[in-house]
This record gives C-alpha cells, sequence and structure tokens, in this order.
C-alpha cells in the first residue's frame, strides 16, 4: 500500500495523543498533520503542526492541506464550556463536520471519528444526541470509508483532573465482568486500545460506514496482534 497523509483534529486529548503516536510509528503514513489551538512541545520528521483558529473557516481551509484519511478526536464537557451547549455543539458538531467539508473537497477518502457509545440524535440526553447529531452530519458526505467509533468508559491518564471519571473508571473496571451479551459494548476500553483500534480500521479497505464498538475495536486488535 502506498504512503498516506494523515490529518489529525483533537491531537491534544486522551484517545488523540495516543493515536498520534500510533500514526508516526506507522511506515504507512508518512506525513500527520495535525490541527492544533496552539503548538505542542512535540518534533518528529513525520509531523506538520497547523495551528489554527477552528473557527475561521478560511484559515480552517487553508491549512487543511490535502491528504487521504482524516481523523477527528476532538471533543470537550461540558465544564469546559462552562454549561454553554452552544459552545458545546460548536466544537463536537462544528468542528468535525466542516473537516468532512473539507476533506472531500481536498480529495479525502477516508474519516474516522470518535464519537460515544448510546450516541442517538433522539436521544433526550444533551450529549448523546449531539454525538448522534454528528455522525449523522458525517454519514451525508461521500466518503469512500466512514468509521465511526463509539467506545465506553476510557481508561487511561488524562492530563487534567476529572475525579468523578476516575472513580467510575475504578468501578467499571471492578463490575466490567458483568457487561455481557448485548451490554457488552459498555464495557470500559484503554484510549491506547482505541488508537490502535483507528489506525487499523483505515488498512481494511472496506468502503462504506462502518460503527465500532467494544467488540469491533477488540476485533481489529486482535487483527493486528
Amino acid at each position: 500500500m502506498e504512503e498516506q497523509t494523515a490529518v489529525v483534529i483533537g491531537a491534544t486529548g486522551l484517545i488523540g495523543g495516543y493515536l498520534v503516536n500510533e500514526l508516526l510509528n506507522d511506515e504507512q503514513f508518512s506525513i500527520i498533520r495535525i490541527l492544533v489551538r496552539k503548538q505542542l512541545p512535540i518534533e518528529h520528521p513525520k509531523l506538520q503542526q497547523q495551528v489554527i483558529d477552528f473557527t475561521n473557516i478560511t484559515d480552517y481551509k487553508n491549512k487543511f492541506g490535502n491528504g487521504d484519511v482524516i481523523f477527528c478526536c476532538i471533543g470537550t464537557t461540558m465544564k469546559k464550556v462552562k454549561g454553554d451547549k452552544n459552545a458545546y455543539t460548536k466544537i463536537d458538531h462544528d468542528i468535525p463536520a466542516k473537516a468532512a467539508e473539507i476533506g472531500i473537497a481536498e480529495g479525502y477518502k477516508k474519516f474516522v471519528i470518535i464519537s460515544s457509545v448510546g450516541a442517538n440524535a433522539n436521544s433526550s440526553n444533551f450529549y448523546l444526541q449531539l454525538k448522534g447529531k454528528t455522525e449523522d452530519a458525517i454519514k451525508q458526505f461521500p466518503f469512500e470509508s466512514i468509521y465511526i467509533v463509539r467506545p465506553s468508559m476510557l481508561l487511561g491518564k488524562r492530563k487534567e483532573s476529572r475525579p468523578v471519571e476516575k472513580v467510575g473508571q475504578i468501578l467499571m473496571k471492578t463490575f466490567s465482568f458483568l457487561l455481557i451479551g448485548v451490554i457488552k459494548k459498555y464495557q470500559p476500553v484503554k484510549a491506547s486500545d482505541v488508537a490502535k483500534a483507528m489506525v487499523a480500521a483505515t488498512k481494511k479497505e472496506q468502503p462504506g460506514i462502518h460503527i465500532l464498538e467494544y467488540n469491533e475495536i477488540k476485533k481489529l486488535l486482535t487483527s493486528i496482534n
């Protein structure tokens, strides 16, 4: 397979950080272009950092560049946006949707996005509804392959402190053996494993739209081990 160029949005997040490392160490990808709000303290011959203003559409388009695969890991929290649902929507929905629009115009073939287990545009829960609407928006674009990754509780060390999430991780680890059958998709998963599965998915050459939940993530990991 020919060497490829990947764009990563959300490189500073838990999954995004692992993903960038995976891509930098993968011989199939010759250029890793990350779109960030501020320069990151990392250097690598394959890494291109583009500092952009996501609200400036012209800046977004000009620095996106052409390539093959888009990885979108961007996401915020209600705490970070101080309870502002409109600000939340601009980050979790508008940035990915605009990336898809620009990506199609620039000739990208594959789009991989982190969503959430339970995502549903008709959900009464704001977060799950937003994730569902974002998924629906991405599905409208004619990429050769779209991979929607829906992890449950993520295991890994974040840069910022999230005490409630830490408690949740402990509880999920303890009782995850109870999550079997149709609720197995709620099993916790390592953020590093999600990143590995995202990269592995792009190598499957499977056209169409694919939903990757716990079982599918584990199958992808098995295929590369």
